[in-house]
């Protein structure tokens, strides 16, 4: 038999990946379970993220998101807060996603953002809007 050192990166794979093992003791892969970091590239890069050296700067653009509107309570704020700020990231990513394929980009780097509440006295509803200025590159 022979044997072969493992480096750090073959631990990483395996360690990363959900597995079952057989009655025999081998390790399989559970299907359905693929990793998406590796065939996904990153198209969003956030702030001190470098977008990738040989990406060219096309222009640069702002895109708008909110969150869903919550009645305005004192109680649970810290959740609530937490939750609109969540939805609102998600959202802005969304957003940024589909504004790299409308452009015709590859990536985008988020220079700036500029998250302010929002309320609605009549309703009595806040919620939270940003503003996300970036660089799309080809």
């Amino acid at each position: 038999m022979l044997w072969r050192r493992l480096s750090a990166r073959d631990y990483i794979c395996r360690v990363s990946l959900p597995v079952r093992f057989t009655s025999r003791g081998r390790a399989t892969r559970l299907k359905g379970h693929m990793p998406t970091a590796a065939t996904e590239p990153q198209a969003i890069y956030w702030h001190r993220q470098l977008p990738p050296l040989d990406a060219q700067p096309m222009d640069e653009h702002v895109v708008e998101a909110s969150s869903t509107r919550l009645a305005d309570t004192i109680a649970h704020r810290d959740e609530l807060w937490n939750r609109c700020e969540d939805e609102l990231m998600a959202n802005a990513g969304a957003r940024l996603r589909q504004e790299i394929v409308r452009l015709g980009g590859r990536c985008a780097h988020v220079v700036s953002e500029s998250i302010e509440t929002r309320h609605d006295a009549a309703s009595g509803e806040t919620w939270l809007h940003g503003c996300f200025r970036y660089m799309l590159y080809r």
